[in-house]
């Protein structure tokens, strides 16, 4: 009889990722785009089997957070959701109500403590922009949600169907429509990134580490002159890091 495998499942508002636990750090990353259609499910899960364990950290809605669980289910996999919590793996977050912190925020905190205890402003570009500041010991300062680029985009789409809501080059001064459109969505990312910088260094007397993550990470940092790391999968890294803690 094999061995069972654990699984860490991050199912967000764009995208659901999975791998096994011990395959973090070679970044082997399974992806989908959100489906709640089963057939699809039981595709993607084909590796994931009776009697394993899966930790699961979603913030995606409710349905379709039960269909990716039933889909589990049906394989006969154990699931353990992750939850946001006041204190964990040396993270203390700065809010009062832990149910009210997105867990993804929650376990990109954790990952980058566990990793290398600093001062770090946290970056994610997902659907949303997040933002969050974290000191050497671990404590959260708080945070900031904003649209990502491709929300903005998005959003203007909605109302004007004649935007684009891809492509165009980033600069300064733009001489048409679709650079003008990607410009000005990355240039307010980066603007609120950089007044938060800013306030940080402020609020802690020294200059914190600027990660970024997240699905929109790559058009954001490039030709950006600012000092960043960029940090592939953060939320799956915490949330190994938060199943060692929780279990031991």
């Amino acid at each position: 009889m094999s061995k069972s495998a654990t699984w860490l499942i991050d199912l967000g508002n764009t995208r659901l990722k999975w791998l096994r636990a011990e395959a973090v750090d070679a970044g082997d990353v399974h992806a989908l785009a959100h489906a709640g259609n089963a057939d699809a499910l039981d595709t993607a899960f084909v590796d994931i089997h009776n009697n394993d364990h899966a930790w699961v950290a979603s913030v995606a809605a409710p349905a379709l957070t039960a269909a990716v669980e039933s889909a589990l289910v049906r394989r006969g996999v154990r699931i353990t959701h992750a939850t946001t919590r006041s204190a964990c793996a040396g993270v203390h977050i700065a809010y009062a109500e832990p149910a009210r912190l997105g867990v993804d925020r929650f376990l990109a905190m954790i990952a980058v403590h566990a990793h290398a205890p600093r001062a770090a402003l946290i970056a994610s570009v997902g659907t949303a922009l997040t933002i969050d500041l974290l000191d050497a010991d671990g404590v959260h300062c708080g945070g900031l949600i904003a649209p990502s680029p491709t929300l903005m985009r998005e959003s203007l789409a909605q109302r004007a169907p004649h935007l684009p809501v891809e492509g165009g080059k980033v600069m300064d001064f733009a001489s048409d429509t679709i650079d003008a459109l990607a410009s000005g969505a990355i240039g307010s990312a980066r603007a609120l990134i950089a007044h938060s910088l800013r306030a940080a260094r402020r609020r802690l007397d020294a200059t914190p580490t600027l990660l970024v993550t997240g699905g929109g990470a790559d058009a954001l940092c490039d030709g950006w002159r600012v000092r960043a790391e960029r940090v592939p999968d953060l939320v799956l890294r915490g949330l190994r890091v938060y199943a060692r803690a929780v279990h031991d």
